[in-house]
This record gives C-alpha cells, sequence and structure tokens, in this order.
C-alpha cells in the first residue's frame, strides 16, 4: 500500500461517520424546512461547501444556507436567518460581511447563513452569495476519485500549517484546494506544479480573468474578477512550495501528521539567544472582545506596526512571533539590540545652504559638543529619544498604527529576562528555533 493510501486510510471518513454526518445532516435540513413552512418564509435551503462537494475530512462543518429571493431587503435577510438560525441551533452570531449562526446539531458542527437565491454571480449583493455557485461547480466539475486527491491536499496543508483562508494562517481554502486538484489532475501533481510557481504565478482553469496582482492568482471560475488565492500571503506561498519540493524529494506522514513541539528549557533559550547575540523583548495586551477572525487581524497588524518602530528607532527585529490566548494577545520581538548608545550622530544639511545657519544656531550650545563637518554637512552628536526597547514600545506603541480594537492602555512590556521567565516557552520556541512541522 503506498502512503498516500495509507495517509487516506486514517482521513477519509468511514461509512459510520459518514452516515452520522448524512443523519444530523438531513435531520437539521428537516428542521429549519419545517420551521419556514411555519412561519411562511420564502426562503430556500440548501448544503453548500465541503459536506455538499463530498471532499471533506473526518468531523467535518455542515454549511446550510438560507437562500432569501433578491427582492428581499437585506435588513430581512440578516433578522429572518438569524431568527430561523436561533431557533434551530441556538448558537452564536458570528459577523462576518453579515451576521450569520454557528453552532452544533446532533453532535456536529453547524453554520447558518443567510444569503442571496440568484441566477448569476455577476450580480451578487453580499460576499457569501457566490458560495452556492462554488459548490455547483465542483460538483459538476471534479470527478468521484478526484475527492480523495482533494483530501490528501488539505490534510497535507492542514499538516504544514497553510489550510485556511482565516487571517491567522492567510493560506489556502477548501475550495482553493479543489480548484488546484482540478487544474493537476491529482494531489502529487498540484505538489509537482507548486515546485514551479514563484511570486505572481497565474492559474486559470476554464477561462483567462482579469489582471491581478498576487503572490498566486487563481481565477475563480464563477467570478473571473475574482482571486480565489487573495487570502494567500507570501510567506504561506513559499512555505507549501518549500513542503512540496521537501514531500516530494522524502515522502512521509509527518508531512500530514506533525509531532507536536515540545518547548525548550529556558537555559536552551539562553543559549540561542546568547549564540545570536539577540535580545528578546514581549508585548502583552488584554484581549478585546473581538471575533476571532478579525482579532488575528488586528494582531497581524500592530506586529508589523510595531517590528516598523522598532526598526525605526534602530533596536533591528530579527524575528517575530504572535499568539491569541484567552485573555491575553502576546507579541515577542528577538531584537539585534534592546539598549543603545545614550547619543547618536545627527547628520545635518551642507555647510553652503541657507538653513545651514539656523542648525548651526540650534546646535550651538549642544552638551555633547559642537556640530564640526563631515561629508560636507553639519554634523552633531545628539542624545537619543530612548535608550531601551522598553521604554520606546511604552511612549510609541499608541501612536504606531496598531490594531483599532487592541488597547495600548492596558499594554504590559517584558524585557529580556522578563520574557525568558514569564513568556510561553512553546512561543518562545518558535521564535529562537523556527522549525517546518515535519521537521520535528
Amino acid at each position: 500500500m503506498s502512503l498516500e493510501s495509507e495517509v487516506l486510510g486514517k482521513i477519509k471518513p468511514t461509512a459510520e461517520e459518514v452516515r452520522t454526518i448524512d443523519d444530523a445532516a438531513n435531520a437539521l435540513k428537516r428542521s429549519v424546512e419545517d420551521h419556514i413552512k411555519e412561519r411562511g418564509v420564502n426562503v430556500e435551503v440548501r448544503f453548500v461547501g465541503s459536506y455538499a462537494k463530498g471532499t471533506y475530512l473526518s468531523d467535518p462543518d455542515i454549511d446550510l444556507f438560507l437562500l432569501f429571493p433578491e427582492s428581499a431587503p437585506l435588513k430581512e435577510l440578516e433578522t429572518v436567518g438569524l431568527s430561523i438560525g436561533e431557533a434551530i441551533v441556538k448558537g452564536e452570531r458570528v459577523y462576518s460581511e453579515h451576521p450569520y449562526t454557528r453552532g452544533v446539531y446532533k453532535g456536529v458542527d453547524v453554520d447558518l447563513v443567510p444569503s442571496y437565491s440568484l441566477k448569476s454571480a455577476d450580480k451578487m449583493r453580499t460576499a457569501v452569495d457566490r458560495t452556492p455557485f462554488h459548490t455547483e461547480y465542483i460538483l459538476n466539475n471534479l470527478k468521484e476519485g478526484q475527492k480523495d486527491e482533494v483530501r490528501l491536499l488539505k490534510k497535507f496543508m492542514k499538516g504544514i500549517g497553510v489550510y485556511g483562508a482565516e487571517p491567522n494562517t492567510r493560506g489556502f481554502s477548501g475550495y482553493l484546494c479543489e480548484l488546484l486538484v482540478l487544474h493537476y489532475g491529482s494531489f502529487r501533481r498540484v505538489l509537482e506544479g507548486a515546485t514551479e510557481w514563484k511570486e505572481g504565478t497565474m492559474i486559470c482553469i476554464d477561462k483567462r480573468g482579469q489582471p491581478i496582482m498576487g503572490p498566486l492568482v487563481v481565477c475563480d471560475p464563477v467570478d473571473l474578477k475574482r482571486n480565489v488565492a487573495s487570502a494567500v500571503h507570501i510567506d504561506t506561498m513559499s512555505l507549501f512550495v518549500v513542503a512540496a519540493k521537501a514531500y516530494l524529494s522524502s515522502p512521509s506522514e509527518k508531512f500530514f501528521f506533525p509531532a507536536d513541539r515540545t518547548p525548550l528549557p529556558k537555559n536552551e533559550l539562553q543559549k540561542i539567544s546568547d549564540r545570536n547575540g539577540s535580545r528578546l523583548v514581549t508585548v502583552v495586551f488584554d484581549r478585546p472582545d473581538v471575533i476571532v477572525e478579525n482579532l488575528y487581524s488586528q494582531l497581524w497588524k500592530t506586529r508589523y506596526a510595531l517590528t516598523r518602530k522598532l526598526n525605526d528607532f534602530d533596536y533591528n527585529v530579527l524575528k517575530a512571533v504572535h499568539e491569541i490566548y484567552d485573555k491575553k494577545l502576546e507579541i515577542v520581538f528577538e531584537l539585534e539590540r534592546d539598549v543603545l548608545s545614550k547619543t547618536y550622530k545627527h547628520a545635518g544639511p551642507p555647510v553652503w545652504v541657507k538653513a545651514a545657519d539656523s542648525f548651526l544656531s540650534k546646535w550651538k550650545n549642544n552638551i555633547y559638543g559642537p556640530p564640526f563637518i563631515e561629508d560636507g554637512c553639519w554634523t552633531v552628536i545628539a542624545e537619543r529619544m530612548y535608550f531601551t526597547a522598553s521604554e520606546m514600545l511604552a511612549d510609541e506603541a499608541a501612536v504606531s498604527g496598531i490594531g483599532r480594537e487592541i488597547d495600548p492602555r492596558n499594554m504590559k512590556i517584558r524585557d529580556h529576562e522578563t520574557s525568558l521567565n514569564e513568556t510561553n516557552p512553546l512561543l518562545l520556541t518558535e521564535l529562537l528555533d523556527p522549525k517546518n512541522s515535519w521537521e520535528i
């Protein structure tokens, strides 16, 4: 038996699992239809997503769309759609472009999503309106044998950490996996194709879409103006390319079922930091009451904003990692340095320009010495605004462009020693000793 056949035997739902999921799905649909009939609401009920397409792994979500007529106002779609969802699954409201209901029905995770019933994807009113067209396209074009190829690709991507178009993963959606298998033909051929990818690679299955910029462009056959791979970050795409080459060179179940990382002890973390000559600083925020998808976007934004500040003030970020916990957010930076000299060399204007006089006037009583000429410019030794990375972050974080709902007023900063003692050791291990999931 081949490696991929063995993997498939572990990830493909068994006949008993399929029966359980089908029973729950059919009962859910009957309950929704009965409820709609009782209320006299004009709504069509339709399964979409991986369950409807038969490309799901074990323990799938069931996506049931509530399709309203085009004439229905958006407010009615939201309020009626939510009331149906809450009556049937009694779940929580989840907010995307418009709210929907997420819950559990007969032991199966369920999303009940209000949408519009459209004849063409050209006239979408909400972002989710194209989803039924995606489902229909895959059902009409994906061969029965290719469904298992999709399962292998999804599990491979999950194993290496690139599956999911959510902001925390910035990776490949299930629909994108299906299109890649359609385009290349099989799981292995997708990997072979990926070894030739480079930034800006464009893949079109039926017709060529409009020119779109992005690390990877996959034309949506349902809407040629849309890039199905728009969520894929350049680093995520690059990791997939590296993993594809590594797997084809030396196939292993580790790509599908990676081992859990064991945190390094404090003394090992310190040894790595000493070897690198680097220093740590951790920024901790209270977790705001924001849905996790939006929170990850804000956390990435905050990480990038603070990285820019650290680089602007010459602390120079080598690497960074972040994580969301129940009550807090953590961002850890590995820096070239966390303490700077008291002074620095500040270059002024060329000696022959008019601005030179005002520069000389400003700095004539400088306690670190008068201006001097270097490379034709007035130059002066000036005192730095901040000596340590911690004090700079304390002052500058609020004006750095961090996530809108991340509050700098509750920010706590850990210096190098405190980071080693208090920051999550697994996060520090990922920062200081980064490894690909299949190499653990």
